[in-house]
C-alpha cells in the first residue's frame, strides 16, 4: 500500500495555560496543506516484527518511533498477528512545526484499519490517536479545523479559499518538548480565534491576520532568532497573513496570488532555508 501523510499548518495558535495534568490547554485554528509524505506499507507472511524505516536520515533506527507506538497500540486492541515493513518517504520536514511524524501515525492507522479490516469506530481512532500524541487526532480527517485542549477537541470550520502557502524553515530545528518547556515564560499575544474563524469563513484576509498569533513564537525565537528575522521579511514582503507555524522553526505565509509566493520563495531559496511551495486543502474538497 502508498499512503499519503499530510502536513498542516497552526494558522492561529493560543496557549491558555498549564492543566493539572502538565499539558497546555490550547486553542488552534488548524489548516492541512497538499505538502505530504508517503506511507510505502509492505506485508509479508513470513515478516516476525514490525519494521519502520525513513529515507530521513534522522529518523532512522527509532524502533520506538510515533508510528511503532500506533502499530503497537492498534495490535494490543485487535490482536492482530500481521507485520509490516512500513518505509516513511519524507517530503514534510523534521522538527519543524508541521506535524510530519503525527501525521505518518494517524496515516498508518487509517491504512491498517483498512487492509486488515479492524472496523474501527471514529471513537476508537480518535482515543488511539490521543495516546500517540495530541497532533494526531487532527490528521485523522485532514480538514480546516478549530482544535481546543491538548488537541482531542475538533470542529471543522469553513475555509473556502485554497490559499498558496510559501513555508520556509531555518536548518535550525526546535524540539516541541524545548519550547513547551519555557513558553510560559514570556508574554501572551493578544489573539481572537473566533474573529480568525470567521474571517476565513468570510475571505477577510484583514480580519484573520490582525487577529491572529502564536503564543510559543517567543519562546521559539529566543532558541532560533531566525524564526523571527524571516517573519520580519515576510513582513516587508508585503505578505498580509503569515506567522511561525506549531512550535517553530517553519514560518508560512499564506496568499490568493501564485506568482507572488513563488516570487517570495526563489527569494528564500538564495539563503540556505528549506523552501516549500505548497498550498491549502480547503474545506470544500
Amino acid at each position: 500500500m502508498f499512503v499519503k501523510s499530510y502536513a498542516k499548518i497552526n494558522l492561529s495558535l493560543q496557549n491558555l495555560g498549564v492543566r493539572e495534568d502538565g499539558y497546555h490547554e490550547l486553542d488552534m485554528v488548524n489548516l492541512p496543506l497538499e505538502l505530504h509524505d508517503v506511507l510505502e506499507i509492505d506485508y509479508n507472511p513470513l515478516y516476525k516484527e514490525t519494521y519502520i524505516v525513513c529515507d530521513d536520515v534522522r529518523l532512522m533506527g527509532l524502533r520506538s518511533n510515533i508510528c511503532k507506538k500506533m502499530v503497537d497500540l492498534l495490535r494490543e486492541k485487535y490482536h492482530f498477528k500481521q507485520h509490516f515493513l512500513i518505509h516513511i518517504h519524507k517530503e514534510i520536514p523534521f522538527a519543524a512545526g508541521l506535524g510530519g511524524g503525527s501525521s505518518n501515525a494517524a496515516a498508518l492507522m487509517l491504512a491498517l484499519d483498512k487492509y486488515l479490516k479492524l472496523n474501527m469506530s471514529e471513537e476508537d481512532k480518535r482515543e488511539i490517536a490521543l495516546k500517540v500524541g495530541s497532533d494526531v487526532p487532527f490528521f485523522i480527517f485532514n480538514k480546516p479545523a478549530r482544535v481546543k485542549g491538548i488537541g482531542e477537541k475538533l470542529e471543522f470550520i469553513s475555509v473556502p479559499v485554497a490559499y498558496h502557502c510559501l513555508l520556509i524553515k531555518p536548518e535550525q530545528g526546535l524540539s516541541t518538548k524545548d519550547v513547551y518547556n519555557i513558553c510560559d515564560k514570556f508574554p501572551k499575544r493578544e489573539i481572537n480565534n473566533d474573529k480568525v474563524q470567521l474571517g476565513l469563513k468570510n475571505d477577510d484576509e484583514e480580519m484573520v491576520a490582525k487577529n491572529r498569533g502564536n503564543d510559543l513564537y517567543f519562546a521559539a525565537n529566543s532558541l532560533c532568532s531566525e524564526v523571527g528575522d524571516i517573519l520580519a521579511e515576510l513582513n516587508k514582503d508585503g505578505f498580509t497573513i503569515f506567522g511561525m507555524s506549531g512550535s517553530g522553526s517553519t514560518v508560512f505565509a499564506l496568499s490568493k496570488d501564485g506568482k507572488k509566493i513563488k516570487t517570495a520563495a526563489n527569494k528564500y531559496e538564495k539563503r540556505n532555508y528549506k523552501v516549500i511551495q505548497t498550498k491549502i486543502i480547503p474545506s470544500s474538497k
